[in-house]
């Protein structure tokens, strides 16, 4: 703002001393203004690279300290400096780049500034020698000249770091111009009170967007009862998961609707329709913050006591007290400091503070050793009474308490029915069934 109020005094200042010589500055504006214009291009580039390449060696620690068990494992630890070491000697050249791209445009600034300065000052001389003009009134607008000057060497420093922060800016840019394709609708419709649970699929296909030639699901037709228990079975990639993320409206089907109350889900706004949801994935997601404030995550408005109870529901609470600073302890980046299991049963802990009533369960159980399993499974036994619950199966003990089984494959509902009726078929679930549940049935 300084140099902007200088440059306007000073400009007015030369037009009241000299307009013949203000007239000869304001030719030479466009002689500055171009070149800086153009060179502000090539800095707006080199600032975006550097600022990809520093993004990219960030990205590249982060995954290293968070994979650093199976980094070492894997005895990649040498070869993992040097990846590091190389993606941060590219930030450095790029960052040096744009540092002397930078300098180059403040130096190029500055000498076209006082060069332009000279020059009127040499058509100023002309004058006083012929008698035009005072060599007190030029003296006078040279010192308004070079005020003027040093407010536009100001601006161009200005100018060099917009240029920069411009060329940083255009990959955010560029992300938020990207419009979701998933929003609630304008006029929303409410989701009937109580919920009762109730889901329904009526002939939905879905491809997604990355493989449109593969369908994840072809004219698949479901409906679940509320309060009912539906094990989702089927090799990898038979459509299982798409299931999960219809309901929860990370897509919209391609064909057909996808209900839950007897409601369409695209014409639900979203935060209603997640909040009827409670989810447990099989990779749990933890969060850089305290053990109760992950467990808070599933209500975010939970008292201590809430915590606590969701926490001895799902088993955790004793290990979560044998930490060092019990709930208020840090997990570190995705719970690092934590066994699978132990990670596993606060997502649990979480799904049962959210009180939901729906259940989305991605193998919930399958990171536990045998005695937590069966602690945790009671746990959901008891969270699943009265909820209507969906399953992920991949181990024979949870197949058996489904009050019925969905068989998925290549993205069709291909069978349906209970455990033993569906092992008398013969058909897709009897092979998954002799292949991977064989062990846990001998057990």
């Amino acid at each position: 703002m300084r140099n902007i109020l200088l440059l306007a005094g000073a400009a007015v200042m030369m037009a009241v001393t000299s307009p013949k010589l203000s007239l000869a500055v304001l030719i030479a504006i466009p002689v500055i203004m171009l070149p800086l214009v153009a060179y502000g291009r090539s800095v707006r580039a080199l600032s975006r690279q550097a600022q990809d390449t520093l993004a990219q060696a960030s990205a590249y620690a982060s995954e290293s300290l968070a994979q650093v068990r199976v980094l070492q494992a894997f005895t990649h630890e040498e070869a993992a400096a040097r990846r590091f070491g190389e993606a941060v000697e590219r930030s450095f050249l790029a960052a040096n780049a744009r540092a002397k791209a930078r300098a180059g445009l403040t130096a190029i600034a500055i000498f076209l500034t006082f060069a332009s300065v000279v020059g009127v000052l040499w058509y100023g001389a002309q004058d006083v020698l012929s008698g035009a003009m005072t060599g007190g009134r030029l003296s006078q607008f040279v010192l308004y000249a070079v005020l003027a000057a040093s407010a536009v060497g100001g601006l161009s420093e200005v100018w060099g770091e917009v240029a920069q922060c411009m060329g940083a800016a255009e990959r955010l840019s560029e992300l938020l111009q990207v419009q979701s394709k998933i929003k609630s609708p304008r006029h929303p419709k409410a989701l009937p009170e109580p919920p009762r649970g109730e889901i329904a699929f009526h002939d939905v296909s879905f491809a997604y967007p990355l493989r449109p030639e593969t369908s994840a699901l072809d004219r698949v037709s479901i409906k679940v009862a509320p309060g009912e228990r539906v094990a989702l079975v089927g090799p990898s990639g038979a459509g299982k998961t798409t299931i999960f993320a219809l309901l929860l409206r990370f897509y919209d089907p391609d064909r057909g609707t996808v209900e839950v109350d007897g409601i369409a889900v695209n014409e639900v706004a979203l935060a209603d329709l997640r909040a009827r949801f409670a989810l447990v994935p099989q990779e749990t997601a933890l969060f850089a913050d305290t053990v109760a404030a992950n467990i808070a995550y599933g209500a975010r408005d939970a008292t201590m006591t809430e915590i606590e109870t969701a926490a001895r529901a799902a088993f955790a609470h004793d290990f979560i007290m044998a930490l060092p600073q019990g709930y208020d302890t840090p997990l570190g980046e995705g719970g690092v400091t934590l066994s699978a299991g132990q990670r596993q049963r606060i997502a649990i802990a979480r799904a049962v503070l959210r009180n939901a009533p729906i259940l989305l369960l991605d193998e919930a159980t399958s990171a536990l050793d045998a005695e937590s399993e069966t602690l945790v499974q009671k746990a959901l036994d008891k969270i699943m009474d009265g909820r209507t619950t969906l399953v992920i199966a991949h181990r024979l003990a949870t197949v058996m308490r489904a009050d019925r089984i969905l068989v998925f494959d290549r993205g069709r509902l291909v069978e349906e029915g209970t455990h033993q009726s569906l092992i008398g078929r013969g058909g897709v679930y009897a092979r998954l069934a002799e292949l991977q549940f064989a062990p846990d049935a001998a057990e």
